[in-house]
């Protein structure tokens, strides 16, 4: 039979005896490398005022009474490696890893197991019948709802499926980032945004530095600026160099002018040299919106010989989105344009300059954002090359890009990720 936390708090606490002790004031349980939390200890108020806390091994049963299993019980020293169920988690904000959303924890869900008579944390409670429960009121509430024809029913999260984003919680924090880093980076921005402050920066500090610039990318420019400037300036400086190029170069286009030129110093050389390149451009061009994370092909190749190459090219590795290839002469001018697809289906002896695109539909570095987009929706492309007056290919604007003149940057993610 299960348990719950709200059932517990300021109950008396009874010995072997059935002489009362006090009153519980918290639950403390521990992380375990496997299954669910287990019972360290009861905090408890005694009757003389003296707070004290009682070992799990002398819990003879939590309900419908708290009662222990010795007259004079021992007093438990913390380790510090508790979680205080009370104080750290019940009505805080935790994030539900798999429903992809943040929740609010009305009460906390606890079992005895019949095999070791153990006490398990088994799961959060977000539902209507837990906080009828904590007004005292469950019973006529389960009444009332079930004449109405909607009978309550318990809505409970394992946890094993939360990941608590608490600052005072640190024991948790390398679990939630384990969880966390399992989820789309969509999510967690819509998640970071719904936490206040203080969970937020928590939560982005625990995420490594690819992740944190992934999910960095998914938010809206306020709340970047916001969470960049939480950020110790190094930790700051790293995640900006992981973001694709064309967002990081936006984020700092945002910032006061002393403030990037301090990120851009603590940048890595090729990074920042690529931040100033892409910053050098109007925000609404083409050179403004391009992303410089592309991959060329020497011309000449035969499709087995560059398939080899892009194997061993570090632009194809950095190149996340790799859908085109941007075949070039040694002044490395652009020549034409091979969907990856048909360089993998091709005949291994054939050559790339026969089966590339020689009509390249290209920008100009400061061709205006809003002419960008309409090309990309009358060809129906997924990207277009950036070259300069020389025939140079400069970069690349993807279609999210693009188009973000002409949509709602709401309706912007919403679209199918196909870059």
């Amino acid at each position: 039979m299960a348990t719950y936390l709200s059932q517990l708090i300021d109950r008396p606490v009874w010995n072997a005896q059935a002489l009362r002790l006090g009153k519980c004031q918290d639950v403390l349980v521990v992380e375990t490398d496997q299954g669910p939390p287990i019972l360290r200890a009861l905090q408890v108020l005694r009757d003389d005022g003296v707070e004290v806390h009682f070992p799990a091994s002398q819990v003879s049963t939590l309900s419908p009474a708290i009662i222990l299993t010795v007259v004079t019980p021992n007093e438990y020293e913390p380790r510090g490696d508790e979680l205080c169920l009370r104080r750290q988690v019940l009505d805080r904000q935790i994030v539900d890893v798999e429903g992809h959303r943040l929740v609010r924890v009305n009460d906390l869900q606890l079992a005895k197991s019949t095999q070791n008579g153990r006490y398990y944390l088994m799961g959060v409670s977000i539902g209507t019948s837990s906080l009828l429960r904590r007004l005292g009121i469950e019973e006529l509430g389960r009444r009332v709802m079930l004449a109405l024809g909607r009978p309550l029913r318990e809505q409970v999260i394992s946890w094993q499926d939360v990941a608590s984003v608490q600052a005072d919680a640190p024991i948790r924090l390398r679990v939630t980032q384990d969880k966390i880093s399992q989820l789309n980076p969509v999510d967690v921005a819509d998640i970071i945004s719904d936490l206040d402050r203080s969970s937020s920066v928590t939560l982005l500090n625990i995420l490594d530095d690819e992740t944190a610039a992934d999910v960095m990318s998914e938010m809206e420019p306020e709340l970047q600026m916001s969470l960049l400037a939480s950020l110790p300036p190094e930790r700051a400086a790293d995640v900006l160099e992981e973001m694709d190029p064309d967002d990081a170069a936006d984020l700092l286009a945002s910032l006061e002018e002393t403030q990037r030129e301090s990120y851009l110093e603590l940048m890595e050389h090729p990074e920042s040299v690529e931040m100033v390149k892409l910053l050098a451009f109007p925000e609404d061009t083409a050179g403004g919106i391009m992303t410089t994370e592309y991959t060329t092909l020497p011309m000449g190749y035969r499709v087995g010989d560059a398939l080899a190459y892009l194997r061993q090219s570090p632009q194809a590795q950095e190149d996340e989105t790799l859908y085109y290839l941007h075949v070039v002469d040694e002044q490395n001018r652009l020549k034409g344009v091979l969907a990856l697809r048909d360089l993998v289906m091709a005949e291994p002896d054939t050559l790339v300059d026969e089966i590339m695109e020689q009509t390249v539909i290209t920008a100009e570095p400061l061709m205006p954002q809003q002419e960008v987009a309409r090309i990309v929706a009358r060809y129906n492309l997924l990207e277009v090359p950036v070259v300069d007056s020389e025939g140079v290919i400069q970069g690349i604007v993807t279609v999210d890009d693009a188009i973000d003149a002409v949509i709602p940057t709401a309706w912007k993610k919403r679209l199918p990720r196909f870059y």
